[in-house]
């Protein structure tokens, strides 16, 4: 696979997006150019990273996801948290573990905030503490709305 050039005459290592709404096909393209280039497809949708929303999610099936290499498919428990930072960071290593096999890395979905943080970065966000949370979570709906309003 030759390495295309960025407008600084940088090389870059090559990586497929592809984007767009549930229900366009965008698995079957990524499993179809999966085939045809020696890749592996990685998940780039919020939904489909739980392993307990497959149905909810189309999500490939089981036979299409062995047809191919799949990552970061149902990787995460429905009852944990996946944010774009985290998910970044995974499909950054993924990427990079698909181009140390040889492999071109297929990233497919749909969610448009995983894909600009993967390409543009995030800024921090420090952690919210347990206690604060526990408080607004114990707010009674009318309470906490009136509060959103005052802000």
């Amino acid at each position: 696979m030759d390495t295309p050039e960025t407008d600084k005459g940088e090389s870059r290592p090559r990586v497929a997006l592809i984007a767009g709404p549930t229900a366009s096909g965008k698995s079957a393209l990524a499993i179809a150019l999966a085939r045809a280039a020696n890749g592996v497809v990685i998940n780039a949708d919020a939904s489909q990273v739980y392993a307990d929303l497959r149905i909810l999610s189309a999500r490939p099936s089981p036979e299409e996801m062995a047809d191919v290499p799949h990552r970061l498919f149902g990787h995460i428990d429905g009852a944990e948290a996946c944010t774009a930072a985290r998910w970044a960071s995974e499909a950054r290593a993924e990427v990079r573990r698909a181009h140390e096999e040889g492999r071109l890395p297929i990233l497919a979905g749909g969610t448009g905030l995983y894909l600009r943080t993967l390409l543009d970065g995030i800024a921090p966000v420090p952690d919210i503490d347990p206690a604060i949370r526990a408080a607004v979570r114990a707010l009674p709906v009318a309470q906490a709305h009136a509060a959103l309003a005052i802000e």
